[in-house]
């Protein structure tokens, strides 16, 4: 998993230059379709290493009477909840040249298969 946590990505939301999103493909939309992509790949992590983090501190109780509060996962929580958005994580990446893509070679209107 990359560490999300040392990222300059915004906080809030912003204006991003367009030429500078479009450049490294010279498609806006190809640009944003890679950007979105890589932010759901984001995402997934972030509440994949959420998750394993919260089941450090859980206490499994059968009883539905008794419920804490566990000050680790509530600490947890707030963190995950101060990181930038994965969207705008995966706009810094995209920014940074950290994105690997390509596009498949195109015969006849359709894609084609690389054999291995």
């Amino acid at each position: 998993m990359q560490d999300y946590k040392n990222t300059n990505a915004a906080q809030s939301t912003i204006t991003y230059d367009k030429d500078k999103i479009e450049a490294p493909t010279q498609n806006i939309y190809e640009a944003i379709s890679i950007i979105a992509k890589r932010a759901s790949q984001i995402n997934v992590d972030l509440k994949q290493e959420l998750v394993e983090k919260l089941d450090e501190f859980a206490t499994h109780n059968d009883s539905l009477e008794e419920i804490f509060e566990n000050k680790e996962q509530i600490e947890v929580s707030k963190f995950y909840e101060r990181l930038p958005k994965p969207t705008a994580l995966a706009v810094e990446e995209w920014l940074n040249g950290q994105i690997y893509h390509r596009t498949p070679e195109v015969i006849d209107g359709e894609a084609v298969k690389e054999e291995n």
